[in-house]
Parts: C-alpha cells; structure tokens; sequence
C-alpha cells in the first residue's frame, strides 16, 4: 500500500511596510508531514523587495542573515532574548494549530482514482506496443502505479510521469509500458493510493486492438446514421405521395 506521507507548505505574509517604492515584508513558513512538533519546521524570512536579507529557522533556533543589513538585524535579533524565544515558540504556538485545522479540514481526506488503459504505437524503441494507464482524479497527491505481465511486476520499459496537479486539488498520471504482445500473456495495471483499501488492478484485454475497436465504432455509427437518413426520407415520401392529386387519363 502506498505512504500517506504527506508534505506541505504553510505560508503567511504577515507585514508589510512601503517606503519610497522599496517593499518590506515578512513571510511565515510552516513545513510540515505530520501534526507531530518533531516533523514541523517554522520559517520566518525576512524580505527586501524581492531578495530575502535574514531568515528565522526552528531547526537553526536563530536568525541568519544574507547580507549586510540582514548580518546587522539578525545579530540585534538574536540578542533580543524575548523576540528570539517568541520565534523559537512559533513552532508549537502558530503552525501546530494551524496544521491541525487543515488535516481535519482537508488533508486527512482521500478520494480514489479512476484508471484508463489504453495502447499506443510507441515512437520508436526496441517494442512494437505500448499501453498506457492513465489515472486521474485522486487525492492526495503520493501514488504508485506498477504493471504486472502474468503475475510478475515489469520494471524495465516503463516510464511514468510525475504526478500533475490538476488545480482542483486533484491529481494525474500516466504510465507508459513498451512491450512486444505474446498469445495469452495477461497485463495489468496496478494503482496503490491512501484511499484504497486494496491495491486497485486494471487488466488490458487484447482480444480487439484499439485501433479495431475504433473502427467498429466508427462503423457502427456510420450504420446507425445512415438507417436514421433512410428513415427520414422513406417518412418524407409517403407524406408527399398522400399530398398528390390523382388525374384520371382518358
């Protein structure tokens, strides 16, 4: 089963002064995996424009400073025994509860993922075959996607994207096996994802190749529209042969 670890980033900009067109603000961090204390990192970075001149980090317990002026207030910070045990606090007095409000909100949720299996003509390589598992729609973002050929996990000719946001919190990604088609072989694509219980395992069935299955659809519908037409113009006909005035001939 795939790690529910998870990554994220808190970030609040919470100052901001301007003064004859320089920028001055400040911008607080929150990295975090889990609500534990020991896998939270407090930043607190320092802005001057766009460059940052110092930065508080709990991890260093101190301020650092990047450049002249940031060397200067990182020194006058660190003495100030007060503001620097403030900084060394916010570890456990800002981000901890605020971390705690986004797991029960959102980041303790999980939604499942659909798959979509499909083959491709490779662009070129030593396989005349591809197939594509295409996942989509799922939350959160770590995923692990494997192919199996009768049993056993393929790991060589296999590519895969990274994981895509799709700027609905939900993310994709695809995964690309070469392989050369063998008689009664079975292939499957399998997905482990925190919101599943058990592996989720999709099989290609190569009874039609895609390119036929197109075709017949195609075809199909072809044969659906051409009875619809022919329906259409057998209905127009009797209607106008009932409109007809019959002329005796002598």
């Amino acid at each position: 089963m795939a790690s529910s670890f998870i990554s994220v980033c808190l970030v609040f900009i919470i100052s901001l002064y301007t003064a004859d067109g320089f920028l001055h603000y400040l911008v607080d961090n929150c990295d975090f995996s889990s609500t534990e204390l020991k896998d939270i990192e407090f930043t607190r970075s320092v802005y001057l424009n766009k460059d940052v001149f110092a930065q508080f980090s709990s991890s260093v317990g101190k301020f650092v400073g990047f450049t002249e002026l940031g060397i200067k207030n990182a020194e006058y910070w660190n003495n100030d025994t007060s503001y620097l045990a403030q900084m060394k606090a916010q570890k456990e007095t800002y981000c901890q509860p605020n971390i705690g409000i986004d797991y029960q909100s959102a980041l303790s949720k999980s939604v499942k993922p659909y798959v979509v299996l499909s083959s491709m003509t490779p662009p070129a390589g030593k396989h005349p075959s591809m197939l594509v598992c295409s996942v989509y729609d799922f939350y959160p973002k770590l995923i692990t996607v494997k192919w199996f050929r009768d049993g056993q996990e393929v790991t060589s000719d296999v590519t895969s994207t990274d994981e895509l946001a799709d700027a609905d919190w939900f993310y994709q990604i695809h995964s690309h096996l070469e392989y050369t088609p063998k008689s009664g072989e079975k292939i499957s694509c399998v997905v482990e994802h925190a919101s599943l219980k058990e592996p989720l395992v999709t099989d290609w069935d190569p009874s039609m190749p895609e390119s036929e299955r197109n075709k017949v659809a195609i075809g199909a519908s072809g044969l659906i529209l051409g009875l619809i037409l022919s329906l259409a113009g057998f209905i127009y006909y009797k209607r106008k042969a009932r409109g007809r005035i019959l002329v005796p001939s002598h």
